[in-house]
């Protein structure tokens, strides 16, 4: 991954409220967006992969912003500004969401928490966080509390023992919780491709809830695990597959998109691109060995450039490289068709597929 970001030089890096854990357990630490997070712990990024994919692990994320838009304009504000359809959920619920450009790019892809009635939590990537603020308004609280991921397949099971109500949240559910006598929000939201809950706790008792999550046998995890996953689950990261060059049809992201209501910023140029069709779409690569395809590297079909990865890394879960690439759609190049990736000259033999990679499709028969 590339934790560098457009954070200007010379500039203090902001920390969250984990930072003197981070610290005491050891981790590596990077700049992020703008933020110094733990890229891994110890026991190492494969190791924090594994034990996400198999039982259960915590992620400092409170690097994400959280832009509060409150009162009885909000819904009409975000319904016109966003891309997707808030009123296909209700509050208690969490959508996935797009914030456009006038040219049907990605500015940002979010997740709105409709914590209450007039009371939404909209959570941008970490760099966007001002962008977001601008075209929606609201106010910045991104300062007042830590965010911490819980996932994994025993996630809730082991974060129940720490928070019950927040262990019950359901999946794109977002719900209020007690901890320690702080007022917290629980959302069932995540980046892993697991199950799992996103806790928004006070920026005083973040360190000790992230403590009593540990205690509870969940293992912490840096921004190395959190991209392998990502990558594998073949979810989309701003900057790679999602900036001011890429639209959501041209990422697989069109359910993301709400046709069927009025305007939204970017809708003209995306009904054009409709129209006609995506210039390209956004393809997974399987390497036929570990070394993975990585970011810039050229796709080649019978020795024509068809396209350009994206993002690659190796697979802690297939111990093979994967990647994801966008691919001409003018190449007619189909599922299971061999390609190429050139990585320093070298040519990486793959297979191109779906986007996700993991769990891998069960064969037939």
């Amino acid at each position: 991954m590339h934790p560098a970001s457009m954070h200007p030089v010379g500039a203090a890096l902001r920390r969250t409220p984990l930072y003197d854990v981070h610290l005491e357990l050891g981790a590596k630490l990077v700049e992020f967006g703008g933020w110094e997070l733990p890229l891994a712990y110890p026991s190492g990024t494969v190791a924090e992969h594994r034990a996400c994919r198999t039982a259960a692990a915590a992620f400092d994320v409170s690097h994400l912003g959280t832009v509060r838009v409150e009162g009885t304009s909000a819904f009409e504000s975000l319904q016109r500004t966003l891309a997707n359809d808030l009123s296909k959920i209700s509050p208690g619920r969490a959508q996935y969401t797009l914030l456009l450009a006038d040219d049907g790019s990605v500015a940002d892809d979010l997740i709105v928490w409709w914590v209450a009635d007039d009371l939404f939590d909209v959570m941008p990537n970490a760099s966007n966080t001002s962008r977001v603020l601008e075209a929606i308004g609201g106010t910045d609280i991104t300062g007042s509390r830590a965010v911490v991921a819980v996932q994994g397949p025993e996630a809730r099971g082991r974060l129940a023992a720490v928070a019950p109500g927040a262990a019950a949240v359901g999946r794109f559910r977002v719900a209020p919780f007690e901890w320690e006598g702080a007022n917290c929000t629980a959302a069932g939201t995540g980046y892993t491709g697991e199950d799992g809950v996103e806790c928004a706790v006070p920026a005083d008792v973040a360190p000790a809830f992230f403590g009593a999550v540990l205690d509870a046998g969940v293992a912490p995890a840096g921004l190395g695990a959190r991209d392998t996953l990502r990558l594998e689950a073949g979810l989309p990261l701003h900057g790679h597959e999602l900036g001011p060059d890429a639209t959501p049809l041209q990422a697989g992201l069109g359910w993301v998109v709400g046709w069927g209501k009025g305007e939204f910023r970017g809708r003209a140029a995306l009904e054009r691109e409709r129209a006609d069709g995506p210039r390209r779409t956004l393809r997974g690569l399987l390497a036929d060995g570990r070394q993975p395809p990585r970011e810039g590297a050229e796709v080649l079909s019978d020795g024509r450039v068809v396209g350009r990865v994206t993002s690659g890394n190796f697979s802690p879960m297939l111990e093979r490289g994967i990647a994801l690439a966008f691919v001409d759609t003018a190449a007619g190049v189909p599922d299971g068709a061999r390609v190429e990736a050139v990585v320093r000259g070298r040519a990486l033999a793959a297979t191109v597929g779906g986007t996700r990679a993991w769990p891998p499709k069960a064969k037939a028969g």
